[in-house]
């Protein structure tokens, strides 16, 4: 009963630094990832080959679904560090763990994949969107469970 009690007093205690590195990433990978939505705006409005071509819908496809998970993904992270902000008990190492590899896991398989697609294939970093996946529904879990 005890240990339960001390790693309870360990979360509260890091909660604060825990708070603080979610909204600090999630601000700067949400202005990563509004810019990555810029640039493919600019390949759009200048009719860009790469991206606007014949035989890349799926480079065209994956690049867009890197931008709009990594944006939502950095608002995850805003959003879990406010919520620890607001209740300390909710700090949870894992969850904090698994948030964050999702973060990184989900947009770099689409980004990378669109980046290496051959033809209507993907890259094999297309491979890294399910651990990612898995990530965020554990760290989902271990948050709701913790407030």
């Amino acid at each position: 009963m005890e240990n339960t009690h001390e790693r309870a007093d360990a979360s509260i205690a890091a909660a604060p630094q825990l708070s603080r590195r979610h909204i600090r990433l999630g601000l700067w990978s949400l202005a990563a990832f509004v810019l990555l939505g810029a640039a493919l705006e600019i390949f759009h409005a200048y009719k860009s080959a790469f991206y606007l071509d014949a035989g890349h819908e799926t480079t065209r496809l994956l690049l867009r679904l890197a931008h709009a998970h990594g944006t939502l993904l950095s608002l995850v992270q805003i959003a879990y560090g406010l919520i620890v902000h607001a209740r300390p008990v909710a700090a949870s190492r894992l969850a904090s763990g698994a948030l964050l590899a999702s973060l990184v896991l989900v947009p770099a398989g689409f980004f990378l994949g669109g980046v290496f697609a051959h033809g209507a294939d993907p890259g094999l970093a297309i491979a890294l969107v399910p651990p990612g996946a898995a990530a965020l529904i554990v760290g989902l879990v271990q948050a709701a469970r913790r407030i």
